[in-house]
């Protein structure tokens, strides 16, 4: 399962029909694909289980419902004139996971492919001299003799400064991704992009929640649509459980639904992790058992193969390990999905600074400053002084951008190229700081994903990220969010009825770090092996020096510096794995 496909592409004089050879067509049908038809320059296959429906002037690959959670029945769509109508009538009055491929009219061939805001279906490119192709699995490419699989050791230097960081560059020379809300514009021998969706337009006055009772009530609305219409689509999901207010909210949402639903908890050998008392709390709430995976270290690595080839190094140690429990788990069970809470710290607007208070005072004035400084002391249990003081700093200072490049262990010499702008990270004039920071936020999301390759097997769902979650929550002001001194505030009135009490007042959080660390400290040996004897050390992108000496240093307790070693260790994995 999970979305399989590839389109060859010909919008210059090469057009996408000579792409597909008698062999490349044979070698389609022996992995299962079928072809589908649509009129323009794209040839489209897909995987028996991908679904692919046609549209007017083209194919829409992926799910699709209606805002109520029904499957869209997209050949009733109303009569489109361009094919930027289409785009915007179906992230106007539709959602779902799904990639749109259209041919325009005119005198000079031209096609237009929209990736939904979620980002659910993978769409990964390449398009030189008017040809090339769009596909979920590079592989795919690769096989088809349409890509070598060269590595852009640009981005990699790119990558070890910004490990964590989502853009159109990829590792694969001559790759790009085609980022979520976004169209790739293909018009003769040219390629752009244009940005059909962005954030910033839900956090703007005319789309801004005055009433949190009807924003919780929005909120409440849309994680439960969206997390029905996955149940039903998949049947028999596995809930990734981890006892967290996130992962919660999205099992209770599933309460009554017509599906198989099983629950998983993964736990370690080290404190921590253990979320037992809590996740159990939520099965019994769905009438289902609890199932525990436990995690050990005879197969926590840091050097393992890569369950599926990814444009960009994303998948650590602890995703690995995760991967192989809960892959297990799916099998045990008969489960065709996973059913993810990720995303939702930040969806749900889990602030850790003073910018909701700060956006209270610019949008609501003194009164409503003074209260959300008071829900600030509250939170963080600090004087209402301390957080005045930071409330004033970060009207002074504005918002702070989360990704700053990392240099260290790095060597002295490298120069980082620029970060590739992500479109999210530039706000237009005006917007408030905690908006401005909880968007940049949003869009390290999208590295989830790649870093869960149980999705290339499985569909894996992550519904507090699906496009009607995401802005039923830009609409509603930061300031909201820490209501009454609580975190995701609203989140927690909006599911108050179905959460157990212990969960609903829960302020802590399960942690993998002391796992983490433990790892560390029982292979770090090898890590300095695997990384000194590396391809990185080899292109000289590392500072031999000042590796030795993390190495040979003790670290104190709750030192989580050791998080850059599995940093380096993921890329140097990446990199080890390309041919």
């Amino acid at each position: 399962m999970g979305y399989h496909y590839i389109a060859l592409l010909g919008t210059g004089p090469a057009q996408a029909t000579p792409l597909l050879s008698d062999a490349r067509a044979a070698l389609l049908g022996a992995r299962g694909m079928r072809a589908v038809p649509m009129a323009g320059p794209a040839v489209i296959f897909v995987a028996a289980e991908t679904p692919a429906q046609a549209v007017p002037g083209g194919v829409v690959i992926g799910h699709v419902f209606t805002h109520d959670g029904k499957p869209a029945k997209l050949t009733d769509l109303p009569a489109q004139t361009s094919a930027r109508q289409l785009t915007e009538h179906l992230l106007t009055h539709c959602w779902g996971e799904y990639l749109l491929i259209q041919a325009a009219c005119g005198p000079v061939p031209e096609l237009e492919i929209l990736r939904e805001p979620s980002g659910g279906v993978p769409c990964i490119y390449s398009f030189e001299q008017g040809a090339g192709f769009v596909t979920s699995d590079t592989s795919l490419a690769v096989e088809l003799e349409l890509h070598d699989r060269r590595i852009d050791w640009g981005f990699i230097a790119q990558a070890l400064a910004y490990p964590h960081v989502n853009t159109r560059r990829t590792g694969l020379a001559g790759v790009s991704e085609l980022l979520p809300g976004c169209s790739l514009v293909l018009r003769g021998p040219t390629a752009s992009v244009r940005e059909d969706w962005l954030p910033w337009t839900f956090v703007s006055r005319g789309h801004r929640q005055v009433d949190p009772d009807e924003a919780a009530a929005d909120i409440r609305k849309a994680v439960i649509t969206v997390s029905e219409a996955w149940a039903r689509t998949d049947k028999e999901i596995l809930v990734e459980l981890s006892g967290g207010l996130d992962s919660s909210i999205v099992a209770v949402s599933l309460q009554g639904i017509e599906a198989q639903v099983a629950c998983s908890t993964l736990v370690t050998p080290v404190p921590g992790a253990d979320e037992r008392r809590y996740a159990g709390q939520v099965a019994d709430a769905l009438g289902v058992a609890l199932h525990v995976e436990h995690l050990g270290f005879e197969n926590a690595r840091f050097d393992f193969p890569l369950p599926v080839q990814t444009p960009k190094p994303r998948m650590s140690a602890l995703q690995y390990v995760a991967h192989e429990a809960m892959t297990s788990a799916a099998r045990r069970h008969g489960a065709a999905g996973f059913f993810s809470g990720g995303g939702g710290d930040t969806v749900f607007c889990y602030a850790a600074g003073a910018a909701p208070a700060a956006d209270a005072f610019r949008e609501r004035g003194l009164a409503g400053g003074l209260a959300a400084i008071r829900d600030l002391s509250t939170l963080h249990g600090c004087t209402c002084w301390k957080a005045g003081r930071l409330a004033i700093g970060k009207l002074r200072r504005g918002a702070r951008i989360p990704f700053r490049a990392n240099t260290s262990l790095l060597a002295p010499s490298l120069v980082i190229p620029e970060l590739d702008r992500h479109p999210w990270f530039d706000p237009p004039d005006g917007l408030l700081p905690g908006d401005q920071e909880r968007i940049a936020e949003l869009a390290g999301t999208q590295v989830f994903r790649d870093s869960a390759p149980r999705g290339s097997t499985h569909w894996l769902r992550f519904p507090l990220l699906s496009q009607p979650v995401v802005e039923a929550c830009l609409k509603a002001p930061s300031w909201m969010w820490i209501n009454g001194g609580r975190n995701r505030a609203l989140a927690r009135q909006a599911f108050a009825d179905r959460l157990p009490y212990e969960v609903l007042q829960r302020r802590s959080k399960g942690t993998f770090m002391s796992y983490l660390g433990a790892i560390y400290q029982r292979r770090k040996s090898l890590m300095r092996n695997f990384l000194l004897d590396g391809h990185l050390h080899a292109q000289g992108l590392l500072d031999t020096e000042a590796l030795e000496r993390f190495f040979h240093a003790t670290l104190p307790p709750r030192d989580t510096s050791f998080m850059r070693i599995l940093d380096l260790c993921m890329i140097e994995n990446w990199v080890r794995r390309q041919p």
